[in-house]
């Protein structure tokens, strides 16, 4: 009998067969490869017989043109180490994902181009979308469960009824799947809060799913969709495990669900299960935002409440950015099992963690004796954007001399995204951040001929919202008093991993506060395990043996970064640091986690 997926009013089918489909989220992205095998094991645990999985279009394609899928970004290799499980995968190629994922996974570049308007029938973006489409769908087309693999569903768009109702979009967008073969359901996925977003993210052809959490009214939610769209299965495609513990922003404290919250979680879990319906727990592994990946929102007018998330996407999910069962993977599992017997009775044991102890950094190089060796410098007359430039991250120096003596002026940085620090004559006059009350610094001006600095940060595209895909990082006016500065060098950092081949290291560490750093030192491992590094330094970010972990700002909730086992190795291990402002004497790897307030049982 040929292999199919189809769906009828009310069932999913595979090969003819009803199937409830309990799905778990786990992205391929935010968990290092060689634990895929390990991380989908224990999801697997929970009862669940799919996995689901956005795809990030501004990795895989970080340079116009140039398609990458190797290492972390192999999903060929975790949909088959899937189909090697016995687990069915859900694909959500996007475009846009959201998932609190920089710029919601679309390239800054394709937003920087010329009359280019993303989510919509807009003849530069689609061009550049089919070309990622006519890359990536075929890998996935010959992994469809009726070609022999274990893709049995795919998910056009995200949420779009959020963003707008381009009905024709929608239909070009569905189209690229099924011009490369795609022959699985195909359906939308909107939450169901009000009428207008579900009407607004669908097209009659494509059956629609529905977002929601345990804050939601299950009942009405399903009904909605019911109401205005009578055809399909009833599928929630996502239902939140965290709720609004994913979002979690730098300074602002974990939501974690209570012992009650948890018991609510669950009782609407066995609600959705028990009317037949379908679910994927968004997420069932969270993972982490490795290097300068995290998002940022801004979801209130006036649009001017920037807060940018953390490197931990833990999500409070049932299974930890590590791996472990969390306390809810337990009680997740118990109403799985009423619908799956076939779901294992005990939790998966926790993994094997350690602390390598203190390490001593043995080098370093200050950022500005480095400047023409890890930067490609260009000069023009007014500041220009990261994007104009080329940067899809990192840090971008703005230098110009100022016309002086001038005394006590003051500097404004108008148009700032996201968070500067600014030097007069190399002595530090402070920092400025879009989100704070002032974008103006007191400064004094002494020399005839003095150098001004101004290091800008991007720390995180907005991923959601009508923000998203318009940005533009960097400041757009530098001015001493009301005079606009020009005549500026820019030195773009996006410090990629091949920066720290690139730096002239000296021996012995600079301790000046303020005062920009790397530093590198270098630990023993004895056995392999997953561990913790404990926060540097003020902010700035950190690499194990050449992989970006992630960045690190101590204004919390978080006070450690998570390390994964398979970035170590027996022996020698290198850890560089850069740190903006204040660098800590030692480094310190623990064996226990640090997010936040949060109780490891």
């Amino acid at each position: 009998m040929k292999r199919s997926v189809t769906l009828d009013e009310k069932n999913i089918l595979i090969d003819g067969k009803p199937t409830q489909i309990i799905s778990g989220a786990i992205h391929y992205f935010r968990t290092h490869h060689e634990l895929w095998r390990d991380r989908l094991e224990r999801a697997k645990a929970i009862g669940i017989n799919t996995v689901e999985t956005y795809f990030c279009w501004d990795q895989h394609e970080k340079r116009e043109g140039i398609f990458d899928n190797s290492g972390i970004l192999d999903f060929c290799r975790f949909i088959d180490t899937a189909k090697e499980l016995g687990l069915y995968v859900i694909v959500r190629p996007g475009p846009f994902i959201c998932g609190e994922w920089n710029n919601g996974a679309l390239p800054p570049w394709l937003c920087a181009l010329d009359k280019c308007k993303v989510r919509r029938m807009n003849k530069v973006y689609l061009e550049k979308l089919e070309r990622y489409f006519n890359w990536l769908l075929p890998q996935l087309a010959c992994r469809q469960y009726s070609k022999g693999g274990n893709i049995i569903m795919g998910v056009v768009e995200n949420e779009y009824g959020w963003f707008g109702r381009d009905t024709e979009y929608l239909r070009t967008v569905a189209k690229m799947f099924t011009d490369h073969g795609f022959d699985v359901p195909l359906v939308t996925a909107d939450c169901p809060k009000f009428p207008i977003t579900l009407l607004g993210g669908s097209v009659p052809e494509l059956p629609v799913t529905i977002t929601i959490g345990p804050d939601c009214d299950t009942e009405k939610s399903f009904a909605m969709r019911k109401e205005l769209f009578p055809y399909g299965p009833e599928f929630c495609m996502e239902y939140w495990t965290g709720g609004n513990g994913g979002i979690t922003h730098c300074g602002v404290p974990r939501n974690r669900a209570n012992a009650d919250e948890q018991k609510h979680f669950c009782n609407e879990l066995d609600k959705i299960l028990a009317r037949g319906a379908s679910v994927n727990l968004y997420m069932l592994l969270g993972g982490t935002n490795f290097g300068f990946t995290n998002g940022a929102n801004m979801e209130t007018p006036p649009f001017d409440n920037y807060a940018c998330g953390v490197t931990s996407y833990d999500y409070d999910a049932p299974m930890q950015e590590w791996g472990d069962a969390a306390p809810k993977f337990k009680a997740i599992q118990d109403v799985i099992r009423k619908y799956n017997p076939a779901t294992p009775a005990e939790v998966p044991a926790p993994t094997v963690k350690r602390s390598y102890g203190e390490v001593a950094f043995e080098s370093s190089a200050r950022l500005f004796d480095v400047l023409d060796d890890i930067s490609r410098k260009s000069v023009h007359g007014d500041p220009q954007s990261m994007e104009s430039l080329g940067m899809r991250q990192g840090y971008l120096l703005y230098r110009t001399i100022l016309r002086g003596p001038l005394g006590a002026e003051t500097i404004r940085l108008r148009g700032l995204r996201d968070r500067a620090q600014v030097w007069v004559d190399g002595k530090y006059a402070g920092s400025v951040w879009r989100s704070g009350k002032s974008d103006m610094l007191e400064v004094e001006i002494n020399n005839s001929g003095a150098v001004l600095d101004v290091l800008v940060e991007n720390t995180g595209y907005v991923n959601y919202g009508p923000a998203c895909g318009t940005e533009r990082k960097g400041v757009e006016q530098i001015l001493v008093n009301f005079e606009r500065q020009d005549n500026f060098t820019h030195f773009p950092l996006e410090m990629e991993d091949d920066i720290l081949s690139k730096i002239s290291w000296q021996s012995g560490v600079s301790k000046n506060a303020n005062d920009p750093v790397f530093a590198k030192g270098y630990f023993n491992v004895d056995e392999i395990a997953e561990t913790f590094i404990k926060f540097p330094g003020q902010k700035g970010c950190i690499w194990i043996n050449g992989f970006n972990i992630g960045k690190y700002w101590n204004i919390g909730p978080d006070t450690a970064l998570y390390v994964p086992s398979a970035l170590l190795k027996k022996g020698r291990n290198e850890i560089v640091i850069f740190e903006q402002y204040q660098l800590d004497d030692k480094v310190t790897f623990q064996e226990h986690p640090g997010l936040g307030d949060y109780i490891f049982e």
